[in-house]
């Protein structure tokens, strides 16, 4: 079965690659899963927070464009950090990503199962129990469409996304037209300026709207699988940028328009639902779940894309165990990985279920992915700075498109991460900063490796 020696090259064009990077934010699931999070923290603010961060992270996206040109490899940060820096912080920024997408299969599956619940059983919506269940239902689900080929996988998501943006568009519009809304909170365009924050606000709103960008990087993990890599990679990642920042601020404006707090607090992951149900009739108002629905398997998938071309791109380059490289001889994907993915969701999954509510479980989640996003974003960031060093002094626009921005992107992750620490809880460091240090055990392992090897061919 493992014979195949390469991924499927040449299997994704331009759109495919295009609604990958879409797909890989999960707007309907980012929404659900966050948004209420979000507006707690910040309120009013939530629509600046995901203006400004949309915009610091278009500088981590010109990175891995730029970066893409030289390698274009399905490691991606992995790869390029290794390569630019140093291995062992290349290594540690493949790691943080396979921590990332680890514990994503937690907060990624749950709103799919509290859609799922909200149709067949809404009695069961606030049981981490019940909840845990079914999301690990779901993940075993996406778990197989994966392993099948990167081909099925693109299939299926070019269908998904579709029905998911077009949803959410139906559902917004239908909000702000509705003649029975009355506005929940007032929005001016004075709340979109940066004097509107305090620093404690604006690192709160940013830790947490970063979650809503991260993801669209996996085009870059399927680069080995993309019809001309560095073109499509390109565009693709410009227009799944320019889609996703329209829909996240548009709909964060949508929920303060139509809900107030109290109802917000109490929408939870079922924001998108509840707000259907105020401006669609029933049973129109299914819609939102089954654009969330639609949105977390799209997600999920994804981030196990991500994850087994990490580490398909570790293990090929020697520093993690042969196995995870092993490729399906008839699908040409990653097979082990992809097992092990699944199999690490589903034992965080039960311990999900004994957390008290599922809001708690998403959250420590969410800010723990937050962190971890921070770290290889911003490594790559200047990876691209340092790489592009002396080319970047040739113009203006390739110093703002190469350096500035870049590392104005870098920068504000490092100093968002730095400040975010102090607030979390011991769950969320332990997850969040615990899973980037623990990456150093197998790396030793790796060296130790190296150099018994080393010994013994000089013995011979």
């Amino acid at each position: 079965m493992q014979t195949a020696t390469r991924l499927h090259q040449g299997a994704l064009g331009l759109t495919e690659s295009l609604i990958m990077g879409v797909a890989g934010t999960a707007p309907a699931f980012s929404l659900a899963a966050t948004v209420t999070t979000l507006i707690a923290a910040v309120g009013v603010l939530a629509v600046p927070s995901l203006l400004y961060s949309g915009l610091i992270m278009f500088g981590v996206t010109l990175a891995f464009i730029h970066l893409t040109r030289i390698n274009a490899s399905a490691g991606a940060s992995f790869t390029w950090v290794g390569e630019i820096f140093h291995p062992l912080l290349g290594f540690l920024c493949g790691w943080s990503l396979l921590v990332a997408s680890s514990v994503f299969m937690v907060s990624g599956s749950m709103p799919a199962a509290t859609a799922t619940l909200a149709l067949v059983a809404p009695q069961y919506l606030d049981s981490p129990g019940w909840v845990s269940g079914l999301a690990a239902a779901w993940l075993v689900l996406v778990g197989i469409i994966v392993i099948k080929g990167i081909k099925a996988t693109s299939y299926t998501q070019i269908v998904f996304t579709v029905i998911e943006v077009g949803s959410l568009g139906a559902i917004m519009l239908a909000a702000w037209l509705s003649p029975t809304v009355h506005p929940a909170h007032m929005l001016d365009v004075s709340s979109l300026s940066v004097k509107a924050f305090t620093p404690k606000l604006f690192v709160a709103g940013a830790l947490i709207s970063l979650f809503f960008f991260w993801g669209w990087d996996v085009t870059l993990n399927l680069n080995e699988e993309t019809q001309s890599a560095e073109t499509s990679a390109r565009k693709a990642l410009y227009g799944a940028m320019a889609i996703t920042m329209l829909l996240y601020v548009s709909f964060a404006a949508t929920a303060l328009h139509v809900l107030s707090d109290e109802e917000l607090a109490h929408a939870g992951t079922n924001v998108i639902y509840v707000i259907a149900s105020r401006v669609f009739p029933h049973p129109w108002s299914y819609i939102a779940l089954i654009a969330v629905t639609l949105s977390t398997v799209g997600n999920l998938e994804t981030s196990i894309l991500q994850f087994t071309r990490t580490l398909y791109a570790k293990s090929r380059s020697g520093v993690l165990p042969p196995r995870y490289a092993q490729l399906h001889a008839s699908w040409q994907t990653p097979w082990a990985a992809t097992l092990l993915i699944v199999g690490l969701g589903l034992i965080f999954l039960l311990g999900a279920s004994f957390f008290p509510t599922v809001k708690l479980v998403i959250a420590d989640s969410v800010n723990a992915i937050g962190f971890q996003v921070c770290f290889y974003y911003s490594l790559t960031a200047f990876a691209c700075v340092w790489r592009f060093r002396v080319e970047a002094t040739q113009s203006l626009a390739k110093f703002f498109d190469l350096l500035f921005w870049p590392l104005l992107s870098g920068l504000f992750l490092v100093f968002i991460a730095v400040e975010s620490v102090p607030t979390f809880d011991a769950v969320t460091n332990a997850i969040g900063l615990g899973g980037i240090v623990v990456g150093l055990v197998p790396w030793m392992i790796h060296q130790r490796r190296r150099t018994s090897q080393s010994t013994a061919k000089s013995a011979i």
